[in-house]
């Protein structure tokens, strides 16, 4: 068993081992009773707090997305400029996989985010962490004055997300050191 469970919050565990087990696994092989064997419980214990794989899933992903939106938001909550928020962002979305590589690959496998790049249409399904993302980066347009056309508007935004999305992936590769901690608030890789 994996970590085992004792006490505590089983539904909490249930949904981390859940996330490790998809990432060593895959989602396919994904059930609720080999969840409770990773957490060393009854098979029948995850039918307390899940009635079935899907709504697993569904917590799983809203564990992480509520994490992640919060690590974000905290990050922005003081910046007086938007150009202070996105880099403060970016340094948490970098900080918060780098300490949770799990969570990357799971969000970003299989895992259906929505990210709609259009500036003025808002989507319902939109990812809570790019909606926050692309109100920064207007209002980073907006600050600076800077006039681009639709498409450069979401050319450049996506340009944004994949610089720090890189820098987060690279972070938690198994197989590749680096020679910084990538937590270091003083080391400029946003800049």
């Amino acid at each position: 068993m994996a970590d085992g469970y004792h006490h505590g919050n089983l539904r909490q565990a249930l949904i981390d081992a859940g996330i490790r087990f998809i990432n060593e696994n895959g989602e396919d092989a994904l059930s609720l009773r080999k969840v409770a064997a990773e957490c060393d419980v009854s098979h029948a214990a995850p039918y307390a707090h899940f009635k079935d794989k899907d709504e697993l899933l569904d917590a799983m992903k809203k564990s992480v997305t509520d994490k992640f939106t919060v690590e974000l938001e905290d990050a922005v909550k003081d910046m007086e400029s938007a150009d202070e928020a996105l880099i403060a962002m970016g340094r948490a979305y970098i900080s918060f996989f780098s300490r949770n590589p799990d969570y990357l690959m799971f969000l970003f496998g299989k895992q259906n985010i929505a990210a709609h790049l259009q500036m003025n249409k808002e989507n319902k399904d939109d990812y809570p962490p790019f909606l926050l993302l692309r109100k920064y980066y207007k209002k980073h347009l907006e600050e600076n004055g800077i006039k681009l056309s639709a498409k450069e508007q979401e050319i450049e935004m996506i340009k944004t997300w994949a610089i720090v999305h890189g820098m987060a992936s690279i972070a938690c590769m198994k197989g590749v050191k680096t020679s910084f901690d990538w937590n270091d608030p003083d080391a400029r890789l946003i800049t």
